[in-house]
């Protein structure tokens, strides 16, 4: 099979259009927008964990959980043994303000237990790193230094390689009682999507803490590829070092690289629990199923265009949409997801992840994937994507402007071996970070999807389409009419106002995998519709994830319409046709609302 370099030499980029000579075989309706969840699972079935000795941990009863309208946070936190009091208190944010509060590496950290099989596993379940000897300060910047250069992997020199062997060479090779040893970076990583925290330091010690699925997402992995690779740079010897990043969003980019693969075991990048099937010269697939599409290489890469351009685009106009929803202290994982992190991020995620193993490890499982070191250059290229959709333009492509999101911190170990407490609002910045990403070409950014047809006259019949009752249940294909706010708007009004399609209140069985498809006005066989195509509205999918309260799970899901209806011809329709087709474990997920809602780009759908 000819390498993706050459077979990609005549790659067009602005052509929407799927190769019909290449293969006769229709492509999935499976494109990667905001809603496109496939969330890689955050349990793991484990070896039976060591225990970490660490102090023990302050376990309030019920009553005096914080309840935000009538109790005084300060109250609470005064009686954590001091460890909230001096350093902490005059920092308090507003009363009204609760933004999620990492406990400190000196407070008690709860292995990852959630769905746990002890006979089956290839990673501990021990998620916790080392205990802190001393309580963490806020980080400061260091103010001298070079400005880090991220390059793109595929495109790096062998001299700058070699040092990132090197690197990685010497943290493998740090004792396990180092907090920078590899083993402990990937243990942060497990610890803090495992339910291994608590929000104890933001007063609600019984509700576990996530980074995954909302808006600490990419602020957190910033944070921590940041020190990830000042902490290689300090091995090394080297403080210009900078984090490659696998640019799997340009063609040239969209295999795992050559150099994570080659010379074997002795390659201190090389992970024996990768897909075989995916290897070189295999071309990614980021709307990756869990099967195979079949596609030529072509026509998979044009596929991945339109992914690209779905998330980052259309489906990515507003901070809510592209960091996901709102989560603050007391509040439940999950909560709506964002655009990358659902789409791209996670199929990254499952398609390398190694099917021969319990678990689909490592990079196909949460508690597992930070032991892989491709898992830190794909996630250096999902934090690229944070920096590249700033950079697209439009009034609603800046961070959240929320003092829950700007407070949110995290306690991670600097390359000093020092616990550090970071913030939000430090992070948006990288000449406060002080690395930049060498320029790629984004040959997505010219590949939106378009419709099927350029004109249709015909409609589904009305008893196909069911009447809206709720809870509506879709356990077999429904297609409801739903009515919009106005027809026809001003394009200026179109900008800054987006129509957004709200799935909202999806309850589901938090302990299996889940996946569902959304279609916009569909005339004909859904089955033909392509992630090219305008038509397919987006998708729904998320992996068995336990829930350490209940295992039924609620959470939302964001569509938008603006574009899509004007290329359907049917901005001056009243409603618009969804129809919902289940895939997998959908006999018990039911809807509490779907509606349309004009949305400032700045604001929040209403409840």
């Amino acid at each position: 099979m000819a390498s993706l370099n050459s077979t990609l030499a005549t790659v067009i980029p602005s052509s929407p259009d799927i190769s019909k000579t290449a293969t006769k075989r229709r492509l999935m309706k499976t494109h990667a927008k905001l809603t496109h969840r496939f969330q890689v699972s955050c349990n793991d079935h484990e070896k039976p964990p060591t225990t970490n000795p660490q102090p023990e941990k302050l376990i309030l009863p019920p009553e005096t959980s914080l309840n935000r309208q009538n109790v005084d946070r300060r109250n609470l936190l005064l009686g954590l043994g001091g460890l909230y009091t001096t350093t902490n208190l005059n920092s308090l944010p507003p009363v009204f303000a609760n933004p999620i509060k990492a406990p400190s590496f000196v407070l008690g950290c709860t292995d990852s237990l959630w769905n746990m099989d002890f006979e089956s596993g290839v990673r501990t379940g021990a998620c916790c790193p080392p205990a802190a000897k001393e309580l963490e300060m806020d980080y400061k910047f260091p103010t001298t230094g070079e400005t880090r250069i991220r390059q793109p992997v595929h495109r790096a020199s062998p001299e700058y390689i070699q040092k990132f062997k090197d690197a990685m060479q010497k943290m493998k090779a740090l004792p396990d009682d180092d907090p920078c040893s590899f083993k402990n970076q990937a243990k942060v990583h497990c610890a803090y999507c495992n339910n291994s925290y608590t929000q104890m330091a933001s007063g609600y010690p019984e509700k576990v803490l996530q980074v995954h699925y909302s808006w600490l997402f990419f602020p957190f992995h910033r944070w921590s590829l940041y020190f990830f690779e000042r902490i290689l740079g300090d091995l090394i010897e080297d403080k210009t070092f900078g984090l490659p990043y696998w640019n799997w969003d340009n063609p040239a980019g969209m295999e795992i690289p050559a150099v994570f693969e080659d010379e074997g075991r002795s390659n201190p990048l090389y992970n024996s629990y990768r897909n075989v099937n995916h290897l070189r010269p295999a071309v990614i697939d980021l709307d990756y199923q869990m099967k195979e599409r079949n596609l030529s290489p072509l026509d998979q890469v044009q596929v991945n265009l339109c992914i690209m351009n779905r998330q980052m685009k259309r489906n990515a106009s507003d901070p809510t949409s592209f960091f996901g929803g709102e989560y603050v202290a007391g509040d439940n994982p999950i909560s709506s997801v964002g655009s990358i992190e659902a789409g791209c991020h996670t199929a990254v995620h499952r398609w390398v992840g190694d099917p021969r193993t319990p678990n689909d490890e490592d990079l196909g499982n949460f508690y597992s994937a930070a032991y892989d070191p491709l898992f830190y250059v794909h996630h250096a290229n999902v934090d690229r994507m944070w920096t590249l959709w700033k950079g697209l333009g439009g009034e609603g492509r800046k961070e959240p402007n929320d003092k829950n999101w700007e407070e949110a911190s995290y306690v991670f170990y600097d390359e000093n071996r020092k616990p550090v407490r970071v913030y939000n609002k430090h992070c948006v910045n990288l000449e406060d970070l002080k690395y930049e990403y060498e320029d790629s070409e984004t040959p997505w950014k010219s590949n939106p999807p378009k419709p099927r047809s350029a004109t249709y006259t015909e409609t589904t019949s009305p008893e196909n389409v069911t009447e809206l009752e709720f809870p509506l249940s879709i356990s077999e294909t429904v297609t409801v009419q739903v009515k919009r706010p106005e027809t026809n708007r001003p394009k200026d009004q179109k900008k800054t106002i987006k129509e957004i399609l709200l799935l909202k209140g999806i309850n589901f069985n938090g302990g299996k995998f889940v996946k569902f498809d959304v279609f916009v006005n569909t005339f004909e066989d859904i089955n033909r519709i392509s992630p090219c195509e305008s038509q397919y509205a987006g998708g729904f999918g998320l992996l068995p994830h336990k829930n350490s309260e209940k295992m039924n799970s609620m959470t939302g899901v964001r569509i938008e319409l603006t574009e899509l209806l004007e290329e359907i011809n049917a901005d001056g329709d009243d409603s618009v046709q969804v129809t919902i087709v289940p895939r997998v474990g959908c006999d018990d997920v039911t809807f509490e609302d779907i509606k349309i809602e004009l949305i400032d780009v700045y604001e929040k759908e209403s409840n």
